[in-house]
């Protein structure tokens, strides 16, 4: 059995090939103008910062057309593996949303000690202590709560999954190499998440859900630094095929991953064409 239905994967298909076909519009028509001499190149000025001399007199222009739309991509990569999530988790949960709002009235005193627990994670990391485990940073932000510095709260999750049996998730699907500041910024969401629901695990389920892992297959090939020292990795990390069980189920994954190939492969004569040779 499948995890992604027929009607599914022609509206991921769909989605992926309007989203690669904006990004090829969006490139093509980038005038990059190969510099005649060293003089002509000085002379000229980028509003944007974008002069790059020793490139420009290498590089063909149409190479650094292609590089720029990579990059481009790159950028925007997170966008539609969270559209594709949210489709694939319509089949399969009550509720998928992007961009959710989570909001209520919460102490002051409990929101407050999220930012708390955030510093006192960072400076444990520092100074070589031990570190909590996430569910005691939970616990630590729900007992401050108090009835009488009540104020209206709202927190932004990128993936808001309700699902069959109740149990809720707020997914911050970000990139796998964070930095020490994301990985913080998000511990704190996560933390704040819950606050805003009144109850921890296993009720509500936040994470820090990275789509892929760039090191192998799995967690525990993961090396990246800042997140395994930096966020309570074992217990606010999903990655790869981790995130997409939950997502969809278990194959889920890898048949996402097979409708992406599906339109690189279909597209890649066509980015060629236009993006380097300028063919419509």
């Amino acid at each position: 059995m499948t995890a992604i239905s027929s009607n599914t994967r022609i509206q991921i298909k769909g989605y992926l090939e309007g989203f690669i076909q904006g990004l090829i519009d969006e490139y093509k028509g980038r005038e990059i103008l190969k510099p005649d001499n060293a003089e002509e190149y000085l002379s000229r000025f980028s509003s944007k910062g974008e002069l790059k001399p020793f490139q420009a007199a290498l590089i063909p222009p149409a190479l650094i057309r292609i590089n720029q739309f990579e990059r481009g991509l790159s950028t925007r990569l997170g966008n539609s593996i969270e559209e594709c999530a949210r489709l694939i988790a319509l089949e399969y949960h009550q509720k998928a949303r992007r961009g959710y709002d989570v909001k209520a009235d919460v102490s002051l005193a409990a929101f407050a000690e999220a930012e708390r627990q955030k510093e006192n994670y960072e400076s444990s990391t520092k100074t070589g202590k031990a570190k909590p485990t996430l569910e005691k940073m939970i616990a630590a932000v729900l007992q401050l709560r108090r009835s009488n510095d009540l104020e209206r709260k709202s927190v932004r999750t990128d993936l808001y999954i309700l699902a069959k049996d109740g149990t809720e998730y707020f997914l911050e699907i970000k990139a796998p190499k964070p930095n020490k500041g994301q990985c913080l910024e998000v511990t704190q969401r996560l933390l704040r998440f819950h606050l805003l629901r009144g109850q921890s695990r296993p009720q509500v389920k936040a994470y820090y859900a990275m789509p892929y892992n760039p090191y192998g297959e799995t967690k525990a090939d993961y090396k990246w630094s800042y997140a395994k020292n930096y966020m309570p990795f074992n217990d606010a990390v999903i990655i790869g095929s981790e995130f997409w069980n939950i997502v969809g189920g278990e194959t889920a994954y890898q048949e996402l991953l097979e409708i992406y190939l599906e339109v690189g492969n279909e597209k890649s004569k066509h980015m060629l064409d236009t993006l380097a040779f300028g063919f419509e």
